[in-house]
């Protein structure tokens, strides 16, 4: 007979992760984030000095920018190298690595979510169009954050006469993950979580490189009713640790919230925006958006998109989807984000992405940290920090129509809008578009080859992108075209003729 699950605390179940080994863990900001165990970790290398020399493999983002998360794991000889999606939510990991004290890839989300399925079967890698021509590209430093990162994990290859990156499988010998219950054999549901994540082929990718599972759970029941619930099979999970709640938040920003695993209609998820350039740039945005449109908003301005849709009565025309798999409803921000107010579905997160990677979004609106002449932009890296890919680069790449949404300079922005004009009442101190980046995050040459349609929003200015740049399309009323566009640029758009009016 097999062996039933244990029943561990959480000191047990991380005393059993042996130093050198790859631990992969669940979450998405810290919604599935198994804080009671990451908090663990830390507390048993601090007081015992062990495991050592860690590799830790994670798909999205997962902290609070402060302590929680993977921030936690943020010390010197506890981790030797880390793989992950995002870097921007714990910046104790990035400060090792800035330091050069860790080795440090960041490869995109979706890349790697689905990757760990074909760790758990042992097949070669993804290979996938992912990357190209971007950070991530071999001939660009593959991902590679800093100078005491060697070891190249992604390559370059032609298949059927066409460029492919293969990214390498990464072995996998412990699973951290979260659920919401757990029966006496270890079976594992998710009833309170907003968010399914990757937690089977986690647990598949470690159980079948003869590791361990340790999974967080909030209860345990002696069966679970309905077996088509069970999101990872008891045979999987090695030890569960029940938190009664403690480090089991359902996000980094709540304790819990219903409307994040409830169907339902009310608009009220939405807050109403006043008067700001985020809510110009929203609207202007919000006109690309098509009835019937599968959207994706990136956190932060693009979520104006959202509440602009809400106060005007479109926010039924179309779906709204997060990529960690929330389907239908509203995307939660801040903290939450990853979850959704009142989805009409929640699937896991690799399948998402299957079906972003194939095409299935008709509209992306994203925002940039830098734009260049060719369209190329860059959200990765700024300010002596990683931020990280996470989602952006499966999204960018795939979605049919694309609208990137920045402030067209940053830095303490202020304008107004008088009868009908706007109007800079203090410009911004740092260029947006400029004459080079920092990074490659996504690259507007491989857009155009691909046939998808790009435009570029900003509160005085909108531009698309053709075969010969960017070119501007649209300028807001009131705006001086030489001195408040042109010549706050660090190069010359083309420009269209004629020059259209910005409305909302």
């Amino acid at each position: 007979m097999r062996a039933k699950a244990q029943l561990s605390t959480a000191d047990e179940a991380i005393a059993a992760i042996p130093s050198g080994a790859t631990v992969a863990i669940g979450g998405f900001v810290g919604a599935g984030h198994p804080e009671l165990l990451t908090a663990a970790l830390e507390r048993r290398f601090l007081q015992e000095g062990k495991p050592q020399d860690l590799t830790l493999y994670y798909c999205a983002g997962q902290g609070d920018r402060g302590d929680r998360g993977l921030n936690h794991l943020a010390h010197r000889g506890l981790v030797r190298r880390v793989v992950g999606g995002h870097w921007n939510l714990a910046p104790k990991l990035g400060a090792l690595a800035l330091a050069n004290e860790i080795e440090a890839y960041n490869f995109p989300q979706g890349v790697l979510c689905v990757l760990l399925r074909e760790i758990a079967a042992k097949r070669p890698g993804i290979f996938t169009q992912v990357g190209l021509n971007t950070f991530i590209d071999p001939v660009n430093g593959g991902g590679r954050l800093n100078e005491r990162t060697i070891e190249p994990l992604v390559e370059r290859i032609v298949l059927d006469g066409r460029t492919w990156l293969r990214y390498k499988p990464v072995p996998v010998n412990v699973g951290l993950i979260r659920a919401t219950t757990a029966d006496r054999k270890g079976n594992l549901v998710m009833e309170r979580e907003g968010f399914i994540g990757e937690v089977l082929p986690i647990a598949q990718a470690a159980k079948n490189h003869g590791g361990i599972v340790i999974a967080q759970v909030e209860r345990i029941v002696d069966r679970i009713a309905d077996p088509k619930s069970v999101r990872v099979p008891g045979i999987l999970v090695d030890h569960v640790v029940v938190s009664g709640g403690e480090g089991h938040d359902q996000t980094f920003g709540e304790a819990f919230n219903a409307s994040y695993v409830e169907t339902g209609d009310d608009l009220a998820a939405v807050p109403r925006l006043g008067f700001s350039e985020r809510k110009i740039i929203g609207t202007r945005a919000l006109r690309e958006v098509r009835a019937g449109d599968i959207v994706n908003l990136g956190i932060g301005l693009p979520e104006a998109v959202a509440a602009v849709a809400a106060e005007t009565g479109r926010l039924g025309e179309f779906t709204l989807t997060v990529e960690s798999g929330p389907t239908g409803g509203v995307p939660a921000s801040g903290l939450s984000f990853g979850c959704s107010h009142y989805p009409e579905a929640i699937i896991d997160q690799p399948s998402q992405f299957d079906f972003y990677d194939g095409g299935g979004l008709d509209l992306a609106v994203l925002g940039a940290v830098e734009i260049d002449a060719e369209g190329s932009v860059n959200v990765t890296h700024f300010a002596g920090r990683f931020a990280g890919v996470g989602g952006f680069m499966n999204i960018a790449q795939s979605a049919r129509r694309l609208v990137f949404c920045c402030t067209f300079r940053a830095g303490d922005l202020e304008v107004v809008v008088d009868e009908g004009k706007l109007r800079i009442v203090r410009e911004g101190k740092h260029a947006k578009f400029v004459r080079s980046l920092d990074q490659v995050s996504f690259h507007g040459p491989s857009a155009l080859a691909r046939g998808q349609q790009v435009l570029y929003v900003t509160e005085r200015a909108v531009f698309e992108l053709t075969d010969r740049g960017l070119r501007l399309v649209e300028i807001a009323p009131g705006v001086d075209l030489e001195n408040e566009v042109l010549g706050r640029m660090e190069f010359a758009p083309e420009l269209g003729a004629p020059l259209r009016e910005m409305t909302s």
